[in-house]
């Protein structure tokens, strides 16, 4: 395979990403072509068509921003191949390229291509990825916030809605605009100019916020006197999951994500039984807030390389 001849994301590259994902549905949460325009500039992405499948990768990222699992930073960072048969082309990839990674590589792939011969001759290793596996969670939960187990919770959105005049809309027209201010400000309060990890982030929602009307996005905005205090961007994953890519609140409005969240999904969870909230990236206030909404499975997700 000609690995130069791969192409940068761009909004007209749309229709040929729909189609694959339309046929084959991903569970994990970045292989939507939304999540990967948005995070172009940061992971580099290009892609090109082979062998029937549509693989995305990034010959830069490990020199730029990701660590690599064999510390080979001319590595190609390689996404799980979006067609038929993701086993064969991951093993074919191998026997085509020297020095290159499969990055969040769901459990059902990885359980496949284990067990064939010639992942044995390739000598091919796997690396479980725990910070990366995505929270599933019912739909019905997030929402009826039921029991014992969902009790703080509950307290923390009637605290909201008892305590603030507030509007819920889905984001549309000059909506979108005010979800930025909400955006800024939460990156002052987070320091984000010190932390490159939250400039990049900032990046990804201006891109989001940008093109929200051509990535066709579904969003969600809470409004207190005029004022956007919390916001959530999101799209279906497949048949059955609606995921979330960016949710943010104001600090100083009690209860203000546990709103926007049980708002978003009253609205946007009608049609599916899952919602994909993500992966914790490994930073331990992420993963106990993620906890405390009882997922009710995880998407496991690991590396292969050698």
């Amino acid at each position: 395979m000609e690995i130069s001849s791969g192409k940068s994301l761009e909004l007209s590259d749309k229709p040929l990403f729909d189609k694959y994902l339309y046929k084959f549905p991903p569970n994990i949460s970045e292989l939507t072509f939304s999540n990967l325009f948005i995070w172009k500039d940061y992971y580099n992405h290009l892609f090109l068509e082979w062998e029937n499948h549509l693989l995305i990768y990034s010959i830069n990222f490990f020199k730029n921003w990701g660590k690599s699992i064999s510390k080979k930073e001319d590595s190609i960072f390689f996404l799980p191949p979006i067609g038929p048969t993701p086993e064969k082309i991951i093993l074919k990839l191998y026997g085509e390229l020297e020095d290159l990674e499969i990055h969040r590589v769901p459990d059902a792939i990885m359980k496949n291509i284990i067990i064939e011969k010639e992942f044995e001759n390739l000598n091919l290793q796997v690396y479980e990825d725990r910070n990366n596996w995505d929270y599933i969670y019912e739909i019905e939960n997030m929402i009826n916030l039921p029991g014992n187990r969902y009790r703080q919770k509950r307290r923390w959105l009637n605290k909201f809605l008892e305590l603030y005049d507030y509007s819920f809309y889905v984001i549309s027209g000059d909506l979108i605009k005010k979800t930025l201010e909400l955006q800024l400000e939460w990156c002052d309060v987070s320091e984000c100019q010190g932390n490159e990890d939250l400039m990049e982030e900032q990046k990804a929602v201006e891109s989001a916020i940008e093109h929200y009307d051509e990535l066709g996005i579904s969003g969600g905005i809470i409004i207190v006197d005029g004022k956007c205090v919390a916001y959530t961007l999101g799209e279906r994953l497949n048949k059955e999951t609606f995921v979330i890519h960016i949710e943010k609140a104001h600090i100083d409005y009690e209860g203000a994500y546990q709103a926007i969240n049980n708002l978003f999904l009253k609205e946007f969870g009608k049609y599916v039984k899952y919602v994909n909230r993500e992966q914790d990236l490994g930073i331990p206030g992420l993963r106990r807030s993620k906890e405390a909404y009882k997922p009710i499975h995880m998407v496991k997700k690991g590396v292969i390389f050698r």
